[in-house]
């Protein structure tokens, strides 16, 4: 049996998804499961222990009928039997449509991507994502609870990790990681995320005072470089981790005691290797984003905007838990 499942979206996006992945193999041990990804969310299955194939598709972009042809014709090649789709859009059904797949799943809602599908489930966005995407599996008979975010970490990224903390000095002892980074589509749609250094700064210096042993260690990833040069500028002793890849970033993740981060990808990471995570969230809804968990926490702006997460709060949240 073969599986495709088209997850539109950025890094966070995938790792929610991998439940339903995960849950899908449970059920069809021996069926191979690829994934119709955007480029920039390929990276988020170097973690995945239930996927064989990324197909690489630009849902978002202006795509050319010979780009829509080029997708088809690499989905009727594989002859799939079952497909999953997170997008409502009529094009996609009527793809899944034309490449002869069997059975085609998706969310109901659009009459005329209804039409093109053989099931449809109910679509229920007042709830956690991963519960959410979840959901489709029941237009496969399968109602079962989703199972908690988990990744696979390749061998070598462990070892990497392991030799990133012995350069930044802290193999032996836990470390309080931050990630205050985020992605350049974010900044360009005007999403709040980016939290102000000045109070990172606050945060910092309070860990510093009352646990100087503790390591603070930044994520510098390919679109953050303002961000960390400006904290490593306001707090000297902060340690600066640069991860190639994902997998680093999760070996990295994993390691830390603490993680303290904004609504982002490597937010949902450390969900899933199960390490302590504080998320702040502007305007987004948390309960969207998050599991019910003794590990999670979140502090959600009481004005909507990031920024007016004060110290205080954050510090009050860390030191009562």
């Amino acid at each position: 049996m073969r599986i495709l499942a088209l997850v539109p979206g950025g890094i966070g996006d995938q790792i929610l998804f991998f439940p339903t992945l995960d849950d899908l193999k449970r059920h069809y041990p021996d069926a191979q499961i690829d994934v119709v990804v955007e480029p920039r969310a390929k990276g988020a299955y170097r973690v995945s222990k239930t996927v064989n194939e990324t197909i690489l598709f630009d849902f978002k972009g202006s795509n050319s009928l010979a780009d829509w042809g080029n997708l088809l014709g690499v989905i009727r090649d594989r002859e799939y039997d079952i497909a999953l789709s997170l997008g409502q859009r009529w094009g996609i059904g009527f793809l899944l449509w034309l490449a002869g797949i069997k059975t085609r799943i998706g969310y109901a809602g659009n009459a005329a991507s209804e039409a093109l599908l053989t099931r449809t489930v109910r679509l229920h966005q007042e709830q956690y994502a991963a519960d959410m995407y979840h959901d489709l599996l029941k237009g496969l008979d399968i109602v079962t609870p989703t199972p908690e975010l988990a990744v696979s970490v390749p061998t070598k990224d462990l070892e990497w990790a392991d030799a990133e903390r012995k350069r930044l000095g802290i193999q032996g002892g836990g470390y309080v990681l931050i990630h205050g980074g985020a992605s350049e589509l974010s900044r360009l749609k005007g999403i709040d995320k980016i939290y102000p250094v000045a109070s990172w700064q606050k945060i910092v210096q309070d860990f510093q005072q009352r646990q100087p042993d503790l390591a603070i260690v930044v994520v510098k990833g390919p679109e953050d470089d303002g961000f960390v040069a400006e904290l490593v500028k306001a707090c000297p002793a902060v340690k600066v981790t640069a991860p190639d890849n994902i997998g680093q970033l999760v070996a990295m993740i994993a390691g830390a005691s603490l993680m303290l981060c904004t609504d982002s990808g490597p937010m949902h990471l450390a969900i899933a290797a199960q390490t302590f995570t504080l998320a702040l969230f502007g305007a987004t809804d948390p309960d969207k984003l998050l599991p019910k968990s003794e590990r999670v926490s979140s502090i959600k702006s009481p004005t909507g905007a990031i920024a007016d997460i004060t110290p205080t709060m954050v510090l009050d949240r860390v030191w009562g838990s």
